[in-house]
């Protein structure tokens, strides 16, 4: 099952906006280096949304929400300051979200071949162990990484280039 993203920072932009960066900032992906997630959303055609089934209704996205914050505040408890992953420090990463040998290698390949950061590569491990947090599991697993680094969209070296 693919976790449901809630993605502000997309729901918030607008293309002036990102032009704006764009152009004000050579190396403007910095800003993107600082939020969790982001992601690109494209328009859905008519024919497609009109046929759609309704998803995952929201009472139950509000459950998964609450188990993984609880799963959080388990983990932590021992953590003054601590509540959530976003807040886990290098050593905390380590502990709490390293990945498996072969994780690790996707992530390194991406790293590499998307260009990423060195921030990106704390943030793409807190959004997986979040992740499974939101299935439930106690690893951080390939499709976590996987996922979360397919949220790191706007954070590629070469987005300014792509013409976003």
């Amino acid at each position: 099952m693919t976790t449901t993203a809630i993605c502000l920072f997309a729901a918030m932009l607008t293309t002036g906006l990102l032009t704006g960066i764009k152009n004000s900032c050579k190396r403007g992906y910095i800003i993107f280096d600082r939020i969790d997630i982001h992601c690109e959303i494209q328009a859905v055609p008519f024919a497609e949304l009109s046929k759609m089934e309704p998803g995952e209704p929201s009472a139950a996205i509000r459950e998964r929400v609450i188990k993984a914050r609880q799963i959080q505040e388990a983990r932590f408890k021992d953590f003054k300051g601590v509540h959530c992953n976003a807040q886990m420090t290098e050593r905390m990463l380590h502990q709490f979200a390293e990945p498996d040998e072969p994780s690790m290698e996707m992530l390194r390949m991406a790293m590499e071949r998307l260009k990423f950061s060195a921030r990106a590569y704390s943030r793409i491990l807190k959004v997986a162990r979040t992740i499974a947090d939101l299935e439930g599991t106690e690893r951080v697993l390939s499709h976590h990484i996987a996922e979360a680094i397919g949220y790191r969209n706007l954070d590629r070296g070469d987005w300014a280039e792509r013409g976003i």
